[in-house]
Order: C-alpha cells, then structure tokens, then sequence
C-alpha cells in the first residue's frame, strides 16, 4: 500500500514539465519504464556534463578496469568505482534486452508521438543489444555478458537524453 503510494507520487513527479519529455523518450528503451527511466534522471542529472557515452558509463562504473606497464595492457572486470545504485538499475533493465527483438504493442505504444530520431536510437538498441548478448552469451557466464549489454545500453541512453529536450530551470 506505501509502495503504490509511492509509486503514484513518483508518476506524477515523472508528468511534471522538468522531467516529462525526458522520461517519455526513455520510455521508448525496452527495459525502462517510468520508476527507472526517474532514477536515472535523478542519478544522472544535466546529462551535458557527460560529453561523451564512454564519460557516462565511467560515472556508473561500467567500464573495464585496467593494468598497464610499459606496452601491455590488460583489461579486467568492470571497476565498480561509480554509482552502484543507478548501476544496478542499469543492469536490471538490460536483462530486458537478452531476448530477440521483436515488435511490442506495449513498446510501440509507448513510442507513438515520440520524434523519429528517439525511437529510431531505441530499435538500434533493442536489435544490438539482444544481438550482443546472444553473442557474448555463447562464450560468457551470462552475467559478464549482461554486464557488457549494460555498458553499451549506457550509451543508448545517453544518446536518447541528448536528444530529448532538456527542461529549462
């Protein structure tokens, strides 16, 4: 009963001016609905100080950890160094992202209205991603290779956010 309560406090925080166009856009992702697509925003704020998606992922920790000495580099597991939370958000919507891609009435609902740059940016996600875990799945425990989608799902976020209108404050 408090969490519906919750819920709804955070759907209508989610119809206000600053954050409705951005959460919409998001929405178009599969895997992100209202509650993550409002906890990214929170996590991320202006998503201008990012200049690029490689600069988002280093802020959630999603990129690769790194020993280097002289002309070897070796690459580790993720450094873990950014914020867990929206990490753990980031990861649990990419698991969304496993299966094939497939038309989605709740999907293309979702993204009627939506200008053509946002949801042609959400297709190529949703067809590169489930092709990259299908992938890396064959050869990876699946939870190195949903960890891999995530990364690269970071990056379609941060082109969809910077292509929905920031709200002016």
């Amino acid at each position: 009963m408090q969490r519906d309560a919750l819920d709804t406090e955070i759907e209508r925080y989610a119809q206000s001016a600053s954050f409705r166009e951005r959460v919409e856009a998001l929405c178009c992702l599969r895997g992100i609905k209202t509650l993550t697509a409002m906890t990214l925003l929170s996590e991320i704020g202006d998503i201008r100080r990012f200049h690029s998606p490689r600069a988002l992922m280093a802020y959630f920790g999603l990129v690769p950890s790194e020993r280097s000495s002289g002309e070897r580099q070796r690459r580790g597991p993720i450094t873990k160094a950014g914020n867990s939370h929206a990490r753990r958000i980031l990861v649990e919507a990419a698991w969304n992202n496993r299966s094939r891609a497939a038309a989605n009435l709740i999907l293309n609902r979702r993204r009627q209205g939506q200008p053509p740059q946002i949801v042609a940016i959400a297709l190529k996600a949703q067809h590169r991603l489930s092709r990259k875990f299908y992938k890396l799945w064959q050869r990876k425990h699946p939870h190195v290779a949903i960890t891999a989608v995530a990364r690269e799902f970071c990056g379609f976020i941060w082109a969809i956010l910077k292509e929905a209108p920031q709200a002016q404050t």
